[in-house]
């Protein structure tokens, strides 16, 4: 990889990360950067998770710092994401994802009916049931799975699914799901890492500007009214799985039953 390929990805990885910190998706367009560029796929999915285990921890700060988080469910939701990514990194090297990008694409669609829904009124942010919290638990551990295989999308679907299981405020969810999400990426980072599956001088230049980039889209996070936090949200959800079924589904294979 020349020098040139390096600034291209470090930009390309700087300014998705400070947009991710609201949207999430961070690995629907950073992956396939990486592929673009021949990095093979299971070391392009490992040194992704590595940059995105610095990217979580920049963008966690200066939530952590305020009271956006949940933190009487954080122990319990950080406990399932750990056991979820472990079994969902090792997934990535016995399972085919043929099928992936229309999974990912279908949830997309799915996560922006469910935010564009209306009655997010104050009533609708009361204390969510039991039933729902058993629910938003569950949803926490198979999502992990799923964010310890591959994360494009992962913090989207939590985002969402916090939304709707546990009633939180819009902020509270998105900086939950960030502190959530460096156990999940940095558990993955372990496993890729260990099957030799992580360049690492690439790895922590991404990191480095996916760090600065978080932390800079964090702050600006906090200060926009959760009205337009929502609207950037949904539009880039939109967008991505647009462009997921448009670009990334090999539709030819699944006609033809090759990617079953």
């Amino acid at each position: 990889m020349t020098p040139l390929d390096v600034l291209v990805l470090t930009l390309i990885f700087f300014c998705t990360s400070v947009i991710s910190v609201v949207t999430g998706a961070t690995s629907l367009i950073t992956v396939p950067a990486l592929l673009a560029f021949g990095v093979p796929a299971t070391t392009a999915l490992g040194t992704n998770m590595l940059a995105l285990t610095v990217m979580s921890v920049g963008a966690s700060v200066p939530f952590w710092r305020g009271d956006a988080l949940d933190r009487l469910r954080l122990p319990l939701l950080l406990g399932l994401t750990g056991a979820g990514s472990l079994l969902g990194a090792l997934l990535v090297f016995v399972v085919p994802p043929a099928l992936l990008p229309l999974i990912i694409a279908a949830a997309m669609l799915v996560v922006a009916v469910v935010v564009l829904r209306p009655g997010r009124t104050a009533a609708a942010l009361q204390a969510p049931t039991r039933q729902r919290q058993v629910v938003g638990y569950g949803l926490t551990l198979l999502l992990a799975v799923y964010g310890g295989f591959f994360s494009g999308g992962y913090v989207t679907l939590l985002t969402a699914a916090f939304l709707t299981t546990f009633r939180l405020p819009f902020l509270r969810a998105v900086a939950t799901t960030k502190v959530i999400n460096v156990a999940s990426s940095l558990v993955a980072t372990v496993i890729f890492a260990t099957r030799g599956a992580v360049d690492w001088r690439l790895g922590v230049v991404l990191s480095g500007v996916m760090y600065a980039g978080a932390t800079i889209g964090a702050r600006w996070t906090l200060r926009l009214e959760e009205r337009r936090i929502r609207q950037l949200f949904v539009a880039t959800v939109l967008l991505l799985a647009l462009k997921t079924l448009v670009l990334d589904v090999p539709w030819a294979r699944l006609v033809s039953g090759q990617g079953l």
